[in-house]
């Protein structure tokens, strides 16, 4: 490593010290409105609204975001669209995350008159604790930083890191509030790996009615081959004379009735099937189907709700195709 690279890492390295410290800094400062703030978000009956301005508004932007994907409605206001018809999206008794970092962003206190007329609750997360902002919330987070990263107090980047982690604060704090669970999460994030390892069931993936392979006990090799090849699963169920399922036959089983060089065109379904296949109900989650193959080292499971009736067949593909392993 030469001295050049020494010295960008060294670089770096103090620019996440001092935001390491801000971050401190507003910890440390934490006290009975951000207490207040929680218990607001949690008791309101509207949405969180979260506005600010160019870094700021940035900031709010992401923090509206985790709050909704816990499942507390937000939404962000950016405060210079707000004069020009966006204030509609306030409704009466609002709550209001209003984000400043100096508290005197001209487009910002603007609107406060409007927010009062509306009798809004407004939270200033701000890092002067003296400016108009501050001095007209109902209630204060201060998010005052010692210095910004840059070396000279220019670019925000400690005040930003150090509001971001407050807005953080918020919404876990509030998760702990309503002893928020990964089932409650996963309800609003359905397409990611969480939300349908906790969501889908096998309802979801399953092949059901006349896709699932399914042969008598008294068909032959030839009937067995040729429902096997038409449905495309490597499998198909055995079921007795009343419908009931007896039996499945693999892929596996034919390669070894074959390799025992008998005459297998009088073989009947029956005599070459397992008489113990593994089954599944529909409203089982997806991932439960998951492990029953990995146990039992099979690629389909009959769908059932009584053991008897087949409703239909998973298969390891579908599982995968979905994303549960």
């Amino acid at each position: 490593m030469d001295q050049k690279d020494t010295e960008i890492i060294a670089a770096g390295q103090r620019v996440l010290d001092i935001e390491s410290r801000s971050i401190l800094q507003v910890r440390d400062r934490l006290g009975e409105d951000f207490a207040h703030v929680v218990r607001k978000i949690d008791a309101s009956e509207s949405p969180l609204i979260v506005t600010g301005l160019g870094k700021s508004g940035i900031i709010g932007s992401k923090i509206a975001a985790t709050f909704s994907s816990i499942g507390i409605p937000a939404l962000f206001l950016h405060a210079a669209e707000a004069s020009h018809g966006d204030l509609g999206i306030i409704a009466k008794h609002s709550l209001v995350l209003a984000i400043s970092n100096s508290g005197e962003t001209e487009e910002l206190i603007k609107i406060l008159p409007a927010m009062g007329r509306l009798n809004c609750t407004l939270v200033a997360m701000t890092g002067n604790a003296n400016s108009t902002l501050a001095q007209r919330s109902d209630f204060l987070l201060n998010t005052s930083v010692d210095e910004e990263a840059c070396g000279k107090d220019l670019v925000p980047t400690s005040s930003t890191t150090a509001t971001l982690a407050l807005g953080d604060a918020l919404a876990m704090a509030l998760l702990a509030l309503r002893g928020f669970k990964e089932e409650d999460f996963a309800v609003n994030h359905p397409g990611g790996s969480l939300g349908k390892k906790l969501l889908m069931t096998v309802n979801d993936l399953m092949h059901a009615g006349s896709a699932a392979p399914i042969v008598s006990e008294q068909a032959d090799i030839f009937a067995v081959l040729k429902e096997m090849s038409a449905k495309r699963f490597g499998t198909t169920f055995v079921v007795s004379e009343n419908g009931d399922l007896s039996g499945v036959i693999t892929d596996g089983d034919l390669r070894r009735l074959i390799e025992k060089k008998q005459d297998i065109s009088r073989v009947l379904a029956r005599e070459m099937m397992g008489s113990r296949p593994k089954t599944i109900q529909r409203d089982n989650l997806a991932t439960k189907a998951a492990f029953l193959m990995e146990q039992h080292s099979i690629t389909a499971l009959a769908v059932t709700e009584d053991g008897k009736k087949i409703e239909g067949i998973l298969h390891l593909h579908d599982l995968l195709k979905a994303g549960i392993i």
